[in-house]
């Protein structure tokens, strides 16, 4: 299941340097045999503790972890909407992605010129978010067009249409997401067609210096910027990218040291990665044995043939059922014969929803 999420921001801001932590972290194309790797894509492990004690009760030959893809959009400057700078460029790439992460500059450096000549994270998000619900707008507007004649016409479709866009192109017209606007299921449907620019989620990433970021809360800048995303409700992650460049070209443990040196839990790259992989409604579930321990990206809502189908085609197509047992319960009882035992061991049919955690052995007959 390829998802994957656009890196945004204005010049100078930190955007290239996360990605240059993101490609120098992703995993090795040799070990993905059909996924190609563009240059302004990079696949990192998502990082998920569960999968290594899993491993460590089934001491397989083979780990494979799940991963998360990240793409590099091109630099936007006020006025891409109408194809400034590399506008056009940014704005195909961004909607081919699922979600945004969108970097913001909360670091003061003399030496490292802003394009709008000083430092102000609230002025630099509203640019991005202006350019990109222009561009929505046009989108939308030109639809609308299309559709308006049709719908005064009594056509049922196009008056639904018309009815969609109508909401679209006001909440656009002030400056708002199209996520922000309340569709209904059917309705949400229809504006999915449209590839809208602001209907997908947003997290964003506040890029700060080194000494602060330890205690991001002392910054003035990520305060402003913490409030922004909560007005909208999207998450915001504090992250120094400088540090985070170091951090790539470390091994595992040298990384915790200089993590734990430096006071900070986990790596902002880390949180990133999980915070995207959780805002697109993704979950994981396992396959272990001894020959492969193996972690698999679902959508949160997906039933057990459907998960067995991320797998292959043939054990969607075929299947029968689900052995299952979750993760908690396995490291409870620390083997599958424990498991039967204790009553934990579950057989699961087409209609079971997959939960996070859950680790399968499917049987399927075709």
């Amino acid at each position: 299941m390829s998802l994957t999420a656009g890196i945004v921001g204005l010049p100078n801001v930190g955007k290239s340097t996360l990605f240059n932590a993101i490609t120098q972290s992703q995993v090795e194309a040799a070990n993905y045999p059909f996924a190609t790797i563009q240059p302004n894509v990079g696949v990192v492990e998502v990082p998920d503790e569960r999968i290594d004690n899993i491993a460590a009760l089934f001491n397989p030959k083979k780990i494979i972890r799940t991963t998360f893809e990240f793409t590099d959009i091109a630099g936007l400057v006020k006025g891409a909407s109408k194809g400034e700078g590399l506008g056009n460029q940014f704005l195909s790439h961004i909607r081919q992605v699922d979600a945004v992460c969108h970097v913001v500059r909360c670091f003061d450096n003399p030496d490292i010129t802003h394009v709008e000549g000083s430092v102000d994270p609230i002025r630099d998000i509203e640019i991005i978010n202006l350019e990109l619900a222009l561009a929505d707008l046009q989108t939308v507007e030109n639809r609308l067009t299309k559709v308006e004649r049709k719908a005064q016409a009594k056509d049922k479709e196009a008056a639904a249409e018309y009815a969609v866009l109508s909401k679209l192109v006001e909440a656009l017209r002030e400056g708002k997401a199209a996520r922000s606007v309340e569709l209904t299921k059917e309705e949400a449907l229809t504006a999915k067609s449209y590839q809208l620019l602001t209907a997908k989620p947003m997290i964003y990433v506040a890029n700060m210096s080194e000494d602060e970021i330890a205690d991001p809360e002392n910054n003035a800048y990520y305060k402003l910027v913490k409030a922004y995303a909560e007005a909208e409700n999207n998450d915001v992650i504090a992250i120094c990218v400088q540090i985070e460049e170091e951090l790539s070209s470390l091994e595992k443990e040298e990384k915790l040291a200089f993590l734990e040196e430096l006071g900070i839990p986990e790596s902002g790259l880390d949180r990133v990665i999980k915070s995207a992989y959780h805002l697109l409604g993704l979950k994981t579930y396992f396959t272990a044995g001894e020959p492969e321990v193996r972690a698999w990206t679902f959508r949160e809502g997906m039933t057990a043939p459907e998960c067995a189908g991320i797998i292959h085609t043939d054990f969607q197509r075929g299947f029968i059922r689900a052995e299952t047992y979750s993760y908690e319960d396995l490291m409870t009882y620390k083997s599958e014969t424990a498991l039967k035992e204790a009553g934990k061991l579950r057989l699961e049919g087409k209609e079971y929803i997959v939960q996070d955690g859950d680790v399968m052995h499917f049987r399927f007959n075709i």
